[in-house]
């Protein structure tokens, strides 16, 4: 003879229990996403979550020099005259923001709001006077001296 422990109610509550239970688990498992930096030319826009990014806290040196050497994996198309347009979430605007080019810090002083403009041409010519094909912008966090989230894009020349 065998007896039933739950009622059909007792096992569908028991039931619905573990399915929120599990879903809860894998929520918890997710990494919170990163914020997001836009790269904006014309009517292209490119959004990438952080290449290196620590939940807002300070990245290690280590951490950042090789971050840094990443490839970026968003491309967009510019023009000498085309205008570049950064944006970036509120949250990297409150610590403040600075581009670095192929690796390079770009400027002295962190960018505090979340929308700029840059000229194409900006990116293209080296030091040298040539022109480069294409050339790596690193959207990068910082929080006093420390460097806190890297994104990047490839900017690629265009006729």
């Amino acid at each position: 003879m065998t007896v039933a422990f739950f009622s059909g109610k007792g096992r569908r509550i028991g039931v619905a229990l573990g399915a929120v239970s599990a879903g809860l688990l894998v929520l918890s498992a997710c990494d919170k996403p990163t914020p997001l930096a836009t790269v904006t030319v014309g009517d292209n826009s490119v959004s990438t979550e952080a290449a290196c990014y620590n939940d807002g806290k300070a990245l290690k040196e280590s951490e950042y020099k090789s971050c840094l050497n990443k490839e970026a994996e968003k491309t967009v198309k510019v023009a000498m005259d085309d205008k570049v347009h950064f944006g970036v979430d509120p949250t990297i605007a409150d610590h403040g923001w600075t581009l670095f080019i192929n690796g390079q810090q770009a400027e002295q002083e962190p960018y505090k709001k979340t929308y700029r403009s840059i000229p194409g041409s900006a990116f293209f010519s080296s030091q040298t006077g040539e022109t480069a094909d294409k050339t790596q912008v690193s959207v990068v966090e910082t929080k006093g001296k420390d460097l806190v989230g890297i994104w990047h894009f490839e900017l690629k020349k265009t006729d």
